[in-house]
């Protein structure tokens, strides 16, 4: 049995879940509160603001979710987040060698940063697969797909839902938030853990529509693949993925559309379910049908937020509109209404 506290103000015994005394209500992990606010304000001065994330986030850990002081933390975490958003990174100069040889030196400087961005992104896909959770809960859910569609749809479908998760997990680190690999759920898709929640409805956006920004990119090379090679299983893996995010986008309960959702004002969400409809009537995809309901009942049924977070905005757009040209990929066999 763990060892009892008290409470260093009053005595009182303290359980080990507890974060403030029932007694005299003062914080039970007030001194490890103050030594990680001097941690973050020492590494905002610094201009290390990643770190001052990673400490705020931290003392949101010891702090009850409806203490006043947590309200303070997430709206200085999100403002923190907000402005990392807004500064661009260092540029890098192209070296003399590569400048001498014009054109070709450009071209070759611009394929690098092709070559980096896959590279990382690359990385950590592997990473998540080094997680003996991750890897033997897709092969579970490989082997219930295999029994309906086969093994080669199987593994490719597991693939793309993989690919969407670890968006959340990138959209989580690149926000300082600690997070899991994904675990797939047979039959159900995959979830991932958060040991924290984001600070604010603009966090929780970014991470819940990076979630289809990273399958639709799945969803696209997939159909590449399929235009060069004529392999039909690409198209229906293109398909599929446009679909199963799609899905996603429904702005209800914890699926990424209402995450994404909880940052638009009512004009905005007017906007985002116009598109929906529109993509409807012009695309007779079902799923469309369901996230334009969902978005209108969002509008009239559901309260908004005061002011629309506009990268959030664009991204729901652009998933809305990009998916459903996908779902008129050409999948032989596939009888459409």
């Amino acid at each position: 049995m763990p060892a009892s506290r008290h409470c260093p103000s009053c005595g009182a015994e303290l359980a080990p879940s507890l974060l403030t005394c029932p007694v005299c209500r003062r914080l039970v992990h007030a001194d490890e509160l103050g030594a990680l606010a001097a941690d973050a304000e020492r590494h905002e001065s610094a201009g290390r603001v990643d770190d001052a994330v990673r400490a705020w986030r931290q003392a949101l850990e010891w702090l009850p979710v409806d203490a006043p002081q947590a309200q303070v933390i997430r709206t200085r975490v999100d403002g923190l987040t907000a402005h990392l958003e807004r500064t661009p990174a260092p540029a890098t100069a192209m070296p003399k060698w590569l400048a001498s040889l014009g054109v070709a030196g450009v071209v070759l400087w611009k394929f690098k940063f092709v070559i980096t961005l896959v590279l990382t992104k690359g990385k950590l896909l592997l990473t998540g697969l080094t997680q003996s959770g991750t890897l033997l809960s897709m092969l579970a859910a490989m082997g219930v797909y295999w029994t309906i569609w086969g093994w080669r749809f199987a593994v490719g479908f597991v693939v793309m839902i993989y690919i969407h998760e670890m968006g959340h997990v990138a959209a989580l680190t690149r926000l300082g938030i600690k997070a899991s690999a994904p675990m797939f759920i047979p039959g159900l898709g995959a979830v991932v853990r958060m040991s924290q929640y984001p600070a604010s409805p603009r966090e929780d956006a970014r991470v819940g529509l990076a979630g289809p920004i990273w399958g639709l990119a799945a969803a696209v090379a997939a159909y590449a693949i399929a235009r060069a090679t004529g392999e039909a299983l690409f198209m229906a893996l293109a398909h599929a993925g446009a679909v199963i995010n799609l899905f996603n986008l429904m702005p209800i309960w914890q699926l990424d559309g209402g995450r994404g959702m909880r940052a638009l004002a009512r004009p905005a969400r007017i906007g985002i379910a116009s598109f929906a409809t529109a993509a409807f009537l012009i695309t007779q995809e079902g799923t469309l049908l369901l996230v334009a309901a969902a978005s209108w009942w969002k509008v009239f049924g559901d309260q908004a937020p005061p002011e629309t977070d506009n990268r959030a905005f664009a991204e729901f757009a652009v998933l809305l509109v990009a998916l459903a040209a996908l779902t008129q990929a050409d999948v032989p066999g596939l009888r459409r209404n």
